[in-house]
């Protein structure tokens, strides 16, 4: 099998055709055409349906892509071990859309310091697909909350653990979180995701009723809205970062306080551990004292 084939199908899976995928691995459409015929002769199986136009990845095509990208990774894996260590190709990672995210462009900055020829993919998307996207092998690693269950091929490792916050605009009069939440307009943050969940969990068990002005479904717009006056909010410390000087006014949210947690899932076996390790740590540094090292600490 020559890997060039594999590359092949990917960039038709990732593009759409056939056509695409000779302008993107630099091939005529017929040389193409080839490379597919040549594979489908060796599995001795179809891998694209043809009654439609274009032709489309069938089950078996489906499956030979995901078995092809894990093939081409580990096949990185062992050229950058055979060339003494050097670390090269692309690094996929994702993320949800969270505060966190906030922290990896500075992560990946580190990770290029590290590792000078490895380039970095991010992709954003929700947890469910970075999940499913991370088992079958998609992706490398992805950031995502705290998960209660996950595939046995897959494990979570938290590098932040941060408590969330209670913040109102500047010059707001002082008084504490509880009675913030009871007398101030307040802006909910609703999404489908588990921090969203955390928060209202949290004021409905004190049994307090807020008086919502706005519903906005990030992180980022709510801390802004905050910022100008229009009313009070629940974010995680990391959401903070930078605004020192913008003297908003902070409390504790929950007594005691509710915490959070962020980490990056990734397979059990996976040929870029060390890598992903790397890039945990950088993580968990850039978190500062709410990060989460996963390596043990020197005696």
């Amino acid at each position: 099998m020559d890997t060039r084939q594999l590359r092949t199908l990917i960039a038709i899976a990732e593009g759409g055709s056939f056509a695409h995928a000779a302008e993107t691995v630099g091939l005529t459409p017929s040389a193409v055409s080839q490379q597919v015929f040549a594979l489908e002769q060796e599995f001795g199986a179809a891998l694209f349906d043809r009654a439609t136009r274009p032709p489309r990845l069938n089950a078996n095509g489906l499956q030979v892509v995901e078995t092809a990208r894990e093939f081409l990774r580990l096949e990185e894996a062992v050229k950058g071990a055979v060339q003494g260590h050097k670390v090269s190709g692309t690094l996929v990672i994702g993320s949800v859309r969270s505060s966190a995210l906030n922290l990896l462009p500075e992560a990946i900055k580190r990770m290029h310091h590290l590792y000078p020829d490895l380039k970095v993919n991010l992709r954003v998307s929700l947890s469910a697909n970075l999940i499913s996207d991370v088992a079958m092998g998609r992706l490398d690693a992805a950031v995502v909350a705290e998960h209660m269950a996950l595939p046995n091929a897959l494990r979570w490792s938290p590098f932040l653990r941060e408590p969330l916050h209670i913040i109102a605009p500047p010059g707001t009069k002082d008084m504490t979180g509880t009675d913030l939440l009871k007398t101030q307009p307040f802006i909910r943050f609703r999404s489908a995701v588990p921090l969203a969940n955390l928060i209202d969990a949290e004021i409905a068990r004190k049994g307090i009723v807020t008086h919502d002005i706005a519903e906005i479904d990030t992180i980022g717009a709510i801390v802004t809205c905050v910022e100008n006056g229009l009313g009070i909010s629940v974010v995680p410390h990391v959401a903070l970062r930078g605004l020192a000087e913008k003297r908003l006014v902070i409390r504790a949210f929950g007594s005691p306080p509710v915490y959070r947690q962020i980490g990056l899932i990734e397979r059990t076996v996976a040929p870029r551990a060390r890598i992903i390790e790397d890039l945990h740590e950088a993580l968990a540094d850039l978190s500062g004292e709410h990060g989460l090292s996963r390596r043990a600490s020197p005696d």
